[in-house]
């Protein structure tokens, strides 16, 4: 089986959904968000506040490469498709999924999360707009699955058909 990588802005329910298709496909799950702060013993937070968004965008897409290449799921941070380099390589080594959620929807699960360093520290305007710059990319995906209005193991059944 190709790798799965579910992909979406945050709050789109990528970690969620991604144990429940796992589930369905026996298969393990990876969150690259995990993966980075096992990688850097430190928290998203941490390495956003000490290091800057920049260098957390280049840890990711080493994360990305390090993953396996086949037989589970990825789940991936909102903004791992924003550099070009990530979007082709989870096209050429998998099967990408973008969960497409309406933006209110979005903003009200995400809102409080203080594990969302960019939710915090921006407005909701400024979150719209960057849910707006990234919509293009996000679907650029090989499906899109709309998760307003489902329950995560209802888009979960719904990914196992298609892949």
């Amino acid at each position: 089986m190709k790798v799965i990588y579910l992909t979406g802005f945050m709050g789109a329910g990528k970690s969620t959904i991604g144990v429940e298709l796992a589930k369905l496909l026996n298969c393990p799950v990876i969150d690259t968000d995990e993966a980075i702060v096992k990688k850097e013993k430190r928290l998203i937070p941490e390495i956003f506040e000490q290091e800057g968004e920049k260098y957390f965008r280049n840890i990711e897409s080493q994360v990305l490469k390090e993953l396996p290449k086949g037989d589970c799921v990825v789940t991936t941070g909102g903004g791992l498709v924003v550099a070009s380099e990530n979007r082709e390589y989870m096209k050429q080594n998998g099967i990408v999924i973008y969960l497409q959620a309406d933006f209110h929807s979005l903003y009200k699960r995400i809102q409080h999360d203080p594990n969302r360093p960019l939710a915090r520290n921006h407005s909701y305007d400024k979150l719209k707009t960057l849910l707006a710059e990234r919509k293009y990319l996000y679907q650029e995906a090989d499906y899109i699955i709309n998760t307003d209005d489902q329950e995560p193991f209802q888009i979960a059944e719904e990914i196992a058909k298609l892949v």
